[in-house]
C-alpha cells in the first residue's frame, strides 16, 4: 500500500507553498492581483480557474499555486486531487483555509499500485498542512481503506486467491484482536454447500473456504458484514468469453470491500459485535465443476437449480447471509460485484443499493452525499420475485428474461436473509475505467464511506 502517514501534517508554521483556491467566475479578479508575467505564466499553462485546473505561479525565487474549485468554502472529497497529483514534491498550505474533507481526495491522489511495476514519474510526496490536528487519524484512516480495496482488487487472481484473501482475515485478526473461524474444502459439504459447490472445480491451491471473523463487546448490538470473495470468475461451464474475462480478478472486490469496512469499525472501536463473513472461491472449469440444470443444496434448507453457472456470486452470498442472520443481527450488510445489469442502469461511478428498510437508505443515501461516495437505490419488487420460480427446486439460481436483473439478483439474495432484520445489498463494480484526479483507473471503492460514516452515525465510536 501507497504510504501516506505523513501526507497531512499539522500546520506548525513550518515553511511551506501557499495554495490560493478560486473559481472559474472569481479568477479574473483574481488574476488582477498578479504582476503581468505571472498572468502571462498562468496563460501559458491554460489555467482558467475552472475545477480541476492546476497553476504554478513564479514569485521571486519560488513559486506559489493556484487550484480552480466548484466553491472554495465547500470543498469536496476531491477538490484538491489535482493539486496533489500536479504539484511538484514538496510541503504546501492553503490560504485562509482548512482542507477538511479534501484531505481525503489528497492522500488518495497519491496512490500507486506498484507490486509487479516501479512507479513512472513520480515527483515525490506533496504535503498538506492543516490546523485540524484531531481530523487527522480519521482522514487517513479512510485514505487507507480505500486504497486496500484497489490494492486487494488490482491483484491478479494468481496472488489474490481464497488463501491470500484468508491472510487479510489473519492480518485483521492480529491487529484488532478478532477470533476467527474458518472453513475450507470438502469441510464446506456440511454447512456451506453452495460456496462447496461453486469452488470445487478449482486446483488444491484455491480450495474454496468462508472466513468467519468475530470481534467486540459480544453484549454489543450484532453487526454482520458479508463480501463476495469471487477470486476469478471463469463463469464456469457457463464460459465466459474472453473480453468478459479480462477483469474477472476485480470479482471479489465486495470481499475487498468488507474486509476494508471491517477495518475501520475496529479500528476506531464502534460499539458493536462485528461479524465479517466472506465465502472465498474461484469459479473454475474442471471435470466436477457444477452444471447448468444441477439443483443445489443451501445452508438454509432451500433448493436452488442452477440455470446459469456463471450467476454464481449470489450463491455462495446465500450460504453466508444464512450464517450471518443466526447472529440475529441489527443489520446486515452485503458488498457484492454481482451484476452487469447495475453497470449498465448506472455506469461505473454509483453503487446499486437495495435495502429492506427506507430509514436504513435514507441514511445511506445522506452519509454518501456528504463524503462523495452516494449510493443509488434500485427496488425489491415483490412482483418480481416470480421470476425466481423452479418446476423442480424452491427457486433458481437466474432468471429466463432480460429484465430487472440487478433487484432480481437482489430479490434471489433475499431469501436467504432472515426474517424481519435490518439488510443492505451493495451491488458495486469496484472498478474505475477511466481516471480521475484522486481516483486512479483500477480498483476502486463505492459505497465504503457512505457505509462507514452511516455506521459511526448509528452505533458510535
Amino acid at each position: 500500500m501507497t504510504d501516506i502517514n505523513d501526507l497531512i501534517q499539522a500546520d506548525r508554521g513550518q515553511d511551506a507553498v501557499a495554495i490560493h483556491l478560486t473559481t472559474q467566475a472569481g479568477y479574473d479578479a483574481l488574476a488582477k492581483t498578479l504582476s503581468a508575467g505571472q498572468r502571462a505564466s498562468l496563460k501559458g499553462q491554460k489555467f482558467d480557474g475552472s475545477p480541476g485546473s492546476v497553476g504554478i505561479v513564479p514569485d521571486g525565487d519560488g513559486f506559489f499555486a493556484i487550484g480552480g474549485v466548484l466553491d472554495p468554502e465547500n470543498l469536496g472529497s476531491y477538490c484538491l486531487a489535482a493539486l496533489a497529483e500536479r504539484l511538484p514534491e514538496g510541503t504546501y498550505r492553503l490560504v485562509d483555509k482548512e482542507p477538511g474533507a479534501a484531505a481525503f481526495g489528497w492522500l488518495t491522489a497519491h496512490y500507486q499500485f506498484t507490486r509487479y511495476k516501479k512507479p513512472e514519474g513520480d515527483q515525490g510526496p506533496r504535503v498538506l498542512l492543516t490546523g485540524q490536528v484531531g481530523r487527522l487519524p480519521g482522514y487517513v484512516a479512510e485514505a487507507k481503506a480505500e486504497m486496500l480495496v484497489r490494492d486487494l482488487v488490482n491483484t491478479p487472481a494468481e496472488d489474490m486467491g481464497p488463501a491470500a484473501l484468508e491472510a487479510e482475515f489473519n492480518r485483521l485478526v492480529k491487529e484488532h484482536g478478532a477470533e476467527l473461524k474458518v472453513t475450507r474444502g470438502d469441510e464446506l459439504e456440511q454447512g456451506y454447500p453452495m460456496v462447496h459447490a461453486v469452488g470445487r472445480a478449482a486446483t488444491r491451491k484455491h480450495a474454496p473456504r468462508i472466513m468467519h471473523l468475530q470481534w467486540g463487546d459480544k453484549d454489543a448490538p450484532v453487526l454482520a458484514i458479508v463480501g463476495k470473495g469471487v477470486c476469478f470468475d471463469s463463469g464456469g461451464l457457463d464460459i465466459k468469453p474472453g473480453a468478459g474475462m479480462r477483469l474477472m480478478k476485480k470479482d471479489m472486490g465486495g470481499a475487498a470491500h468488507a474486509i476494508a469496512l471491517a477495518g475501520l469499525i475496529m479500528g476506531a472501536g464502534l460499539k458493536v459485535r462485528l461479524h465479517l463473513l466472506v465465502p472465498a472461491v474461484e469459479n473454475a472449469i474442471a471435470g466436477d465443476a457444477f452444471r447448468p440444470g444441477d439443483v443445489l443444496s443451501t445452508r438454509q434448507g432451500l433448493t436452488v437449480e442452477i440455470h446459469n453457472t456463471d450467476a454464481e456470486g449470489r450463491l455462495i452470498l446465500g450460504d453466508a447471509l444464512t450464517r450471518a442472520s443466526e447472529e440475529k443481527p441489527e443489520l446486515v450488510l452485503d458488498f457484492a460485484t454481482l451484476t452487469g445489469a447495475a453497470r449498465v442502469a448506472l455506469g461505473p461511478d454509483y453503487a446499486a443499493m437495495m435495502a429492506r428498510r427506507d430509514e436504513t437508505a435514507d441514511a445511506l443515501i445522506a452519509a454518501g452525499r456528504k463524503v462523495d461516495d452516494e449510493p443509488w437505490r434500485l427496488p425489491l419488487p415483490d412482483s418480481y420475485r416470480e421470476y425466481l420460480k423452479s418446476d423442480i427446486a424452491d427457486l433458481v439460481n437466474a432468471h429466463s428474461n432480460p429484465y430487472a436483473g440487478a433487484s432480481v439478483a437482489g430479490l434471489f439474495l433475499d431469501r436467504f436473509v432472515g426474517e424481519g432484520v435490518d439488510w443492505v445489498h451493495f451491488d458495486t463494480f469496484a472498478w474505475r475505467p477511466f481516471p480521475k484526479p484522486g481516483r486512479s483507473k483500477g480498483g476502486t471503492a463505492y459505497g465504503l464511506r457512505a457505509s462507514w460514516h452511516m455506521l459511526k452515525e448509528r452505533f458510535g465510536s
